[in-house]
């Protein structure tokens, strides 16, 4: 199943229910129910058990118990720019769940680096041990 075909699946499951936004906004958000929420189980998306285990690390506190995916959307004034937006959210989060992340490579450190190195942290440390309160000797 290719990431379109998860996509196009989770926008058919996906559930929305608008709410009044919090928030400023003067009387059109008082009246107007224009925040999204988008709710898409993960279960039924079937999706590839790399691309779970990542979407559950990277969903974070978006993903339920139930397993279910919640988008919040308030950034527009309107219910379509809030719903354009809440995809959008959930198509990047998708998309992020089906590509792998590079392996990290290693730095190497050369023999003069590390000699550089250790000699600013002894330097370092002497400031440090001299910083301390005189004694008797120091006089």
């Amino acid at each position: 199943m290719t990431i379109e075909d998860v996509i196009a699946r989770a926008h058919s499951l996906a559930e929305e229910r608008f709410v009044a936004g919090s928030g400023p906004g003067g009387q059109n958000a008082n009246k107007v129910a224009t925040e999204v929420q988008l709710r898409v189980n993960v279960y039924k998306l079937r999706l590839s058990t790399f691309a779970f285990q990542r979407l559950r690390e990277i969903a974070g506190s978006r993903l339920t118990d139930a397993g279910d995916i919640l988008i919040v959307a308030r950034e527009h004034r309107t219910q379509e720019a809030n719903r354009g937006d809440a995809r959008d959210k959930l198509d990047a989060l998708l998309r992020e769940a089906h590509r792998r992340p590079k392996k990290r490579a290693k730095t190497r450190l050369n023999r003069v680096g590390k000699t550089q190195r250790l000699k600013a942290k002894k330097v370092r440390g002497q400031v440090k041990a001299n910083r301390g309160k005189p004694t008797r000797q120091d006089w």
